[in-house]
């Protein structure tokens, strides 16, 4: 039996994106963003990899700049 509840829950409130630094591999850029879009860890990582294959050097210039802007995660 389902209980519904009408005040705040986690869903509720607005996350914003940010980088994990629990489940990290580098600077846990891939993380975050699974994390923000309710992706598995491993399905953005395997994107990373294969978006740097493809096209590395844009891919190198986003991962290092969103490593540098998104700021690391409040909450653990």
């Amino acid at each position: 039996m389902k209980h519904h509840r009408d005040y705040s829950t986690i869903n509720n409130i607005k996350r914003a994106l940010s980088k994990d630094i629990r489940n990290k591999k580098l600077t846990g850029v891939c993380a975050g963003i699974a994390k923000h879009y309710d992706l598995p860890r491993l399905a953005v990582r395997v994107a990373a990899v294969a978006a740097f294959i493809m096209l590395p050097v844009v891919t190198g210039v986003a991962y290092v700049v969103a490593s540098m802007l998104l700021p690391r995660s409040k909450y653990y």
